[in-house]
């Protein structure tokens, strides 16, 4: 059962409006299934209108936010529960405390940094949930080419594309999270090339 779904996405408010309604079709997926949404806890850009959705539907959402964030306001006001911790390194951390999966939008250098380090835990068997990028207009292709590189050129193996799946719309991501393939602990010993 999915019951917690982490999301990472970006803060930009300048962003094509596309991005906008992804933020806001990933927001009412999840609280049509029942599902708490765990984000960064900001109010603009996408995290904002995923939080704005997720409230308006009367969804269940937590923010994880450094002080520094709030110190300068970024802190959404009005979701259900908004934790405020030291740094950057522990917002991640509790991001992915017991969460069913992580679901991916279009995002900038810190959602790449948070899918990066998500990614490498799952390859040592340390995070073992589902990976799930929402490729809105092949917005995540660069870096699946990346990815494609990385495994022809030995730096890490055919079988760790079962990290993430992809889907191109937020309608598809519940299937997506479900028919993931199982992965666990005993993945660092196929950690190393």
């Amino acid at each position: 059962m999915i019951s917690k779904v982490c999301v990472f996405c970006a803060s930009s408010h300048k962003v094509d409006q596309k991005y906008f309604d992804i933020a806001e079709r990933t927001a009412n997926v999840l609280v049509e299934n029942n599902i708490t949404t765990v984000y960064g806890g900001g109010a603009v850009g996408l995290m904002g209108k995923l939080a704005d959705s997720v409230i308006e539907k009367n969804g269940e959402i937590i923010g994880i936010i450094p002080s520094f964030m709030m110190d300068v306001e970024w802190g959404h006001k009005n979701v259900s529960e908004l934790i405020v911790v030291t740094d950057m390194h522990e917002r991640k951390k509790r991001l992915i405390e017991g969460v069913d999966a992580i679901v991916i939008l279009p995002g900038g250098s810190g959602t790449l940094e948070e899918t990066m380090e998500v990614i490498t835990l799952k390859r040592l068997g340390k995070f073992t949930k589902p990976i799930v990028f929402v490729n809105t207009d092949d917005f995540y292709n660069n870096l699946f080419t990346l990815f494609d590189k990385m495994i022809e050129e030995k730096f890490m193996r055919e079988e760790h594309r079962d990290m993430w799946v992809s889907v191109k719309a937020p309608e598809d991501i519940i299937s997506a999270i479900s028919s993931s393939p199982v992965w666990d602990e005993s993945a660092i010993n196929i950690a190393a090339v």
